[in-house]
């Protein structure tokens, strides 16, 4: 045990001999789930040196092959936390790496804490000021009624008796306007109401977890995965460097999906107008996804959402030809950046997720056994599993089973 242990010591002052000699060019990745996996991949096979922060129950990333070393998070508030990177950085000589947050709490704390963590790190996304609105449902809704983008109806409110008596068009969905802690998967992404009884309840539940005045109401437009595009780009002053578009074929739960499981690439040139026009209006500089849906009911495409970080499929972008976390990578260290845009038709599939969706909409008879064979066939990008570096993979499947044995997914954002 304590060969072993000297062994990973001497490993890790190798790792860190390496980096200094790149010239200090790592990357420090927040989080370890599957999205942060494909960040890790991606600049670990450019031979970038990748340390991981740990967060919760995600360990898919932190066992990849490519991860240089593996920190945990420590318990505390939001000062703790970024004490705790500056002295990460001081210590282990990673002025200058690349700092990338992976979920919506890390992208949160890194902007508002943009300055500090700048001492010492390229942080990748935006000072709050820049940010806020992309990360604050209430704020994007104003931005594109503005620009004159259509969005789902949508109301903000502060009180149980203030939402009993607006006029919703049910069913609507209620959740947060921006998350302030890390995601817990104890907490739904958000809620649906068909009524308003259910409307009543699911604020009760909800209120539990999530103050009342960070709540938004905001109607379900009808359709599934099908009518829901994402535009994923890497902006720099608004202007597109690199794009992607991308259309969910299928997601969990069907009607109203909280992560995707099966995606395909696609040109939607209605989808890139709209979004680089949002894009451009607030001068947006990062990586970003934005997700829009097609109502069927009067073919408008309506944005619902938008992910200033990577997303559950950025890795079949790598496989449409756009490389986004090497690029954002690149970006950081004001490297010149190719224009690209990706090409359609290439797939990507969560597969033990996607397995349970296809399952339980085959036994529904809205998929044939046919079609779904189809529609995973070869090539196709795994969300997890890949040959050169398989053991997170082996780890999804009891890691996916235990999170159904809990009443949830782990992989469950977008």
């Amino acid at each position: 045990m304590a060969a072993t242990a000297t062994i990973r010591i001497l490993a890790e002052r190798s790792a860190q001999a390496a980096a200094r000699a790149l010239g200090n060019s790592g990357a420090l990745v927040m989080g370890a789930d599957y999205r942060a996996l494909g960040v890790v991949r991606s600049l670990g096979r450019h031979r970038i040196p990748v340390w991981v922060i740990k967060q919760g129950g995600h360990l898919v990333a932190a066992a990849s092959r490519y991860v240089t070393r593996r920190v945990p998070w420590p318990p505390g508030e939001d000062k703790k936390k970024i004490d705790f990177l500056l002295n990460l950085s001081v210590q282990n000589d990673l002025k200058g790496w690349a700092l990338i947050p992976t979920d919506d709490y890390a992208v949160t704390l890194a902007s508002v804490y943009h300055d500090l963590l700048s001492q010492q790190y390229r942080v990748t996304v935006p000072t709050w000021e820049e940010l806020r609105w992309a990360c604050d449902k209430r704020l994007l809704h104003e931005v594109a009624t503005k620009v004159g983008i259509d969005q789902p109806w949508t109301c903000r409110f502060s009180t149980e008796q203030e939402l009993a008596s607006l006029d919703c068009p049910f069913p609507v969905i209620l959740k947060p306007a921006i998350r302030h802690k890390p995601s817990s998967l104890s907490i739904p992404k958000a809620w649906r109401a068909d009524d308003r009884e259910a409307l009543l309840a699911c604020f009760r539940e909800a209120s539990s977890f999530i103050p009342p005045g960070n709540l938004i109401v905001q109607e379900m437009i009808p359709g599934g995965g099908e009518t829901q595009f994402s535009y994923a780009a890497l902006c720099q002053d608004g202007f597109s460097l690199a794009s992607v578009m991308a259309r969910r074929l299928r997601q969990y739960p069907k009607d109203f999906g909280q992560f995707s499981t099966l995606v395909e690439t696609v040109d939607e040139p209605q989808v890139a107008e709209s979004a680089e026009r949002l894009l451009a209006a607030t001068r947006f500089t990062g990586l970003v996804e934005v997700e829009f849906k097609k109502d069927p009911r009067n073919g408008q495409l309506k944005v619902l959402d938008i992910n200033p970080r990577v997303w559950g499929w950025h890795t079949l972008c790598t496989r449409a030809g756009v490389d986004f976390s090497y690029l954002l990578w690149r970006l950081a260290r004001d490297e010149p950046i190719p224009r690209l845009r990706g090409r359609p038709g290439e797939r990507w599939v969560h597969r033990t997720a996607d397995l349970r969706v296809a399952v339980e909409e085959i036994l529904r008879g809205g998929l044939s056994i046919a079609s779904f064979l189809r529609s995973i066939r070869r090539p196709v990008e795994s969300a997890i599993f890949s040959w050169d570096d398989p053991l997170p993979g082996f780890l999804d499947l009891p890691l996916f089973a235990y999170s159904r044995g809990k009443g949830t997914f782990v992989s469950r954002e977008s």
